[in-house]
């Protein structure tokens, strides 16, 4: 590798071609990013690093064969390469292909045995796939040698938890937190799970105050100051253009609407985090003529992010539905394309104008099991979950979000339907078949076994473990047990439980 590398430093104007394509592709400027980098490995066709992100600029502009073809040429160049061979598969993971991801996983561990990281990774895709066996012997084998890794230590208490032991995991996370964690994350982390699994053992006084202190242990580490007021703006504009926003509006916009690529028909369910969407999706996507997607990226890459600046709204749905179709590698025979993603309901006003046809479902929730059950969730920091390191903030995403499924709804003129979690856990059939034929569809008999479909998919929402076993009733009044903590807020959130019918 030091060859080619050297000779392309020696050629000051390839070097700096590199640096502007990178800086290109850091802007998601794909396009010039990707011609930047065809030369450039046409030129030093040696170096893997050119190939990898040659791939990510690939990927950004939709040419996933080229992506492959990059990423493939890539760890052929470096096959010793560990932290390389990590990188491409995270990059995999991202595209949805698993199994290239697990290989470069397997490949980084075979090039560096004593990688933490590696086995690690390959843990927690074996974790994801719900082979616990195997993810605890990945993380036994690294703490065998490294018994003091504060991640292998971590991440072998919440395989306990995963297997129901919660009586171990909170005596592995307390030993591990007395010993003081190096890593940020962990710090973090072990506290949190703690929460977790002492809720999980009927100890709720103990779970919120192992909590509280998790999240003020990420505001020691993180600016949160900075995603807080970053969302707060993003606030701000979205109410300001709901204000705006008119029945006319809508009604143009299906007017100017075109076909969908492919005869697709688009339907979006959403809701708020935490309100049963995923166990909809589970339900919905058992049916042959539904292809359900679980939180793909499509929307926010190639909708969210672009339809702004662009006034070719066909091109728009031809990106989007390219991209959504990415994950599958089947002919589609399904009628219709399901994209369950809660977080972009703030976003139903593009939706329409992209989607006027679109078909909505919105999944509802008694509003208090919402706001414990997010408090109790540890998803990746960004401007959105920040809201979920206070009770009274995630409230407040709540008021938001359902805000804006309130106003867009009393506009109307496009198609939609609430379905509520209660319902489903009481009724099944009756609540799928309500939502099945909502969609134009009759209920098919593999949706009541929806969760013996479910074991065989890497399921991508922080809930994808509960959906594999038949629908349980523990986490209606759920809040109960922290009736306490929410009681200063219950006043914030009465308006919602009258809207939604959960008023005592």
């Amino acid at each position: 590798m030091s060859g080619p590398m050297e000779r392309l430093r020696k050629n000051p104007r390839d070097v700096a071609k590199w640096q502007r394509a990178q800086q290109q592709l850091l802007a998601a400027d794909y396009l010039p990013a990707l011609s930047a980098y065809r030369d450039l490995a046409r030129r030093h066709p040696a170096i893997a690093e050119l190939w990898f992100e040659l791939g990510n600029a690939a990927s950004g502009t939709l040419d996933f064969p080229l992506a492959n073809q990059a990423y493939r040429r890539a760890r052929e160049l470096a096959p010793g390469n560990a932290a390389l061979l990590g990188m491409i598969g995270q990059q995999y993971q991202s595209l949805r292909q698993l199994d290239d991801a697990r290989a470069c996983f397997e490949g980084a561990l075979a090039a560096d045995p004593g990688s933490v990281d590696a086995r690690i990774n390959l843990a927690v895709w074996f974790e994801k796939q719900r082979r616990l066996d195997e993810a605890m012997e990945c993380v036994e084998a690294c703490l065998a040698r490294f018994p003091g890794d504060d991640q292998a230590r971590y991440f072998h208490a919440f395989l306990l938890h995963r297997r129901k032991d919660d009586e171990a995991a909170a005596h592995e996370l307390r030993r591990l937190i007395e010993d003081g964690p190096r890593y940020p994350y962990v710090k973090y982390a072990a506290r949190h799970l703690l929460g977790v699994v002492l809720d999980q053992l009927g100890r709720c006084d103990d779970a919120m105050r192992w909590l509280l202190e998790a999240k003020a242990e990420v505001r020691t580490i993180t600016d949160t100051g900075v995603l807080e007021r970053a969302y707060d703006e993003a606030d701000r504009a979205r109410r300001e253009t709901l204000s705006t926003l008119t029945r006319e509006t809508i009604d143009g916009w299906k007017k100017a609407s075109s076909a969908m690529p492919g005869g697709h028909r688009i339907a979006f369910l959403g809701g708020h985090p935490r309100s049963g969407t995923t166990l909809m999706e589970q339900i919905l996507g058992a049916h042959p003529g539904i292809l359900a997607f679980d939180e793909p990226p499509a929307f926010q890459q190639e909708i969210a992010s672009r339809v702004q600046a662009t006034t070719d709204l066909a091109e728009t749905r031809r990106r989007y539905v390219k991209s959504l179709l990415r994950e599958t590698a089947d002919p589609v025979t399904a009628d219709v394309l399901l994209d369950k993603n809660p977080s972009p309901t703030m976003s139903l006003d593009l939706w329409l104008r992209v989607f006027p046809a679109l078909k909505v479902i919105i999944a509802l929730r008694d509003p208090r099991d919402v706001v414990i059950s997010c408090f109790f969730q540890n998803i990746m920091l960004n401007s959105t979950n920040v809201n979920f390191l206070s009770l009274e903030r995630t409230v407040k995403h709540y008021a938001d979000l359902m805000d804006t499924w309130l106003r867009i709804r009393d506009l109307g003129g496009f198609e939609w339907i609430e379905t509520r979690y209660e319902d489903t856990v009481a009724g099944l059939e009756n609540e799928g078949r309500r939502v099945t034929e909502f969609l134009g569809l009759s209920w098919h008999p593999t949706q009541a076994a929806f969760h013996e479909n479910a074991r065989k998919k890497f399921l991508y929402a922080p809930t994808y473990h509960d959906v594999t076993r038949p629908v349980y009733q523990g986490a209606v009044g759920r809040w109960q047990r922290h009736a306490a903590a929410l009681e200063p807020l219950q006043e914030k959130l009465a308006p919602y439980c009258r809207a939604f019918g959960y008023a005592d």
